[in-house]
């Protein structure tokens, strides 16, 4: 990181606002245990982890959106600011427009890993 990108105050600043402009962004995320953030005298701006080698950033997209060309969205975003490697990491999806709590307990869990029956047999 260079004199000219500014402090690691303005870069978190720069590249969070840049990422929450990126159409797709719903929002950005600090990680699990609230981890992920660029820690500031009397702050913290999340979602956002500069180092002098590369930087992080954790968002939320929306429902919808092609992960990847948001991802790439991301990146070329931030390229703008610095100019070094940028890891983008899709935290989570927000829940689609007018789905609410009543919508979402109805519908069948997801389940990742195996099927408990194997794997699937190919069809001709």
């Amino acid at each position: 990181m260079t004199s000219e990108q500014g402090s690691p105050e303005e870069i978190a600043d720069r590249v969070r606002s840049a990422v929450l402009a990126v159409p797709g962004v719903a929002d950005m995320h600090s990680g699990s245990f609230g981890e992920v953030a660029t820690y500031l005298p009397g702050r913290r701006v999340d979602g956002v982890r500069v180092r002098s080698d590369s930087t992080e950033v954790h968002v939320v997209i929306e429902w919808g959106v092609p992960a990847g060309r948001t991802a790439d969205a991301v990146r070329a975003a931030t390229a703008k600011i610095i100019a070094t490697r940028v890891d983008v990491v899709i935290q989570d999806v927000a829940a689609p427009v007018g789905v609410g709590s009543a919508e979402a307990a109805q519908r069948p869990p997801v389940t990742t890993g195996p099927h408990p029956d194997g794997p699937p047999t190919p069809t001709s």
